[in-house]
């Protein structure tokens, strides 16, 4: 099963703001390089997607209302999805902080009416936590995660094997998971205009555009994709976070800003866990499907927000990323647990340190502002 959350961070407003329910919302920072992050549904209506600049949301739609996002009652909201979920099967892959795949055999085994098994889980998640979904069942990963994409919101979709050529090869291509919006246009110019179409298209010029990833893709189709759902170490040695963007996007301004927040995220669950750690790894996933990751290791085990989304900003800029970019990630490694901790750092060190790594983030921001390092601490300076 892949259970989506339907346009999570706008229902969410909702929830705490009833008077925006019907009404055409979207979450993002305002202003003139403010970018759309989550639409609802009814701003949809006007062309309105995720990645579009705030200023064009607002040609759209004069009476939109722009939020600039709660992000603790998102996560707070998304660990009741995730627990309410954990009732059904305990086999879960978390994908983003709105979505999941579910290891259902056991689960769905002697269940005689599917749809209104399903229709029970999707209509007591609601009752539950106001929140709505979207759930897609399949024999694979790639197939689930594209019957729950086939009706939004509150939809419940089946593929079967034997439904493939059905309901999967009329769709046109730019709906298929992984084919970027870069993509689509020159698959079409050699006549893919659906999914089924890259079954009879010319597999040579299909291979140019596509890469490694065309093997994947072809498999995918044919319904032999990956159905391991892999679910976390009970004593990981990481802890980590990833973001699918909905568009792909090159806007520095936005991935830090997720960047930022899978930090928050990943803090919280290390000092939920009691965990310290020394590497912190970005990873990046570009249109082309390809994983470029890049670490940094500290003398000292933390788990300190500051510390991880400075440390994490700095991998990133150093990665020198070309072109748009559809997932971003941030894992904590070398994980100890604090009582295993050899040393202790005492209260003056600890708040010294935490000084440090405030006016460090001052600093690279600073430095990253004026395209040189040009500011630095008097301690840093070598006389």
């Amino acid at each position: 099963m892949h259970i989506d959350l339907n346009a999570f961070f706008a229902t969410a407003e909702t929830i705490i703001h009833p008077e925006y329910e019907g009404k055409p919302i979207v979450v993002g920072r305002d202003g003139r390089r403010g970018i759309v992050t989550t639409a609802s549904y009814e701003a949809r209506k006007y062309g309105i997607r995720s990645a579009m600049p705030i200023f064009k949301a607002k040609e759209l739609c004069p009476n939109v209302i722009i939020i600039p996002g709660h992000y603790d009652l998102y996560e707070r909201l998304s660990k009741e999805f995730f627990s309410y979920v954990a009732t059904y099967s305990s086999i879960i892959q978390v994908a983003s902080i709105d979505e999941c795949y579910v290891d259902m055999t056991d689960a769905l085994k002697n269940v005689k009416d599917i749809n209104a098994y399903l229709k029970e889980l999707q209509d007591g998640l609601f009752n539950k936590t106001k929140l709505k979904c979207s759930i897609g069942i399949a024999p694979t990963k790639f197939l689930a995660k594209m019957a729950s994409d086939m009706k939004k919101p509150m939809g419940i979709t089946i593929i079967r094997r034997k439904d493939i050529a059905n309901i999967l090869y009329p769709l046109p291509i730019e709906s298929m998971f992984g084919i970027g919006k870069k993509t689509a246009p020159h698959l079409r110019n050699i006549g893919i205009k659906t999914i089924g179409d890259l079954k009879t298209a010319n597999q040579l010029e299909l291979k140019k555009i596509l890469g490694k990833f065309y093997y994947t893709c072809m498999d995918w189709i044919d319904g032999k994709g990956s159905d391991i759902v892999e679910t976390e170490e009970s004593d990981p040695k990481s802890i980590g976070n990833s973001r699918t963007f909905e568009h792909n996007t090159d806007n520095y301004e936005e991935i830090k800003k997720m960047i930022k927040y899978l930090c928050m995220m990943v803090s919280k669950r290390a000092k939920e866990e009691e965990k310290l750690g020394t590497t912190v790894q970005v990873t990046v996933k570009t249109t082309d499907f390809k994983l470029h990751t890049k670490s940094m290791t500290k003398n000292k085990a933390f788990n300190s927000y500051d510390i991880l989304q400075e440390v994490a900003l700095q991998i990133y800029d150093k990665m020198s990323i070309e072109g748009p970019i559809r997932l971003i990630g941030v894992t904590l490694q070398n994980l100890e647990s604090i009582q295993d901790i050899k040393y202790q750092m005492s209260l003056f060190d600890y708040q010294v340190h935490e000084e440090e790594a405030k006016t460090k983030l001052i600093i690279n921001d600073l430095n990253r502002k004026m395209k040189k390092d040009v500011f630095k601490r008097a301690s840093d300076v070598k006389k």
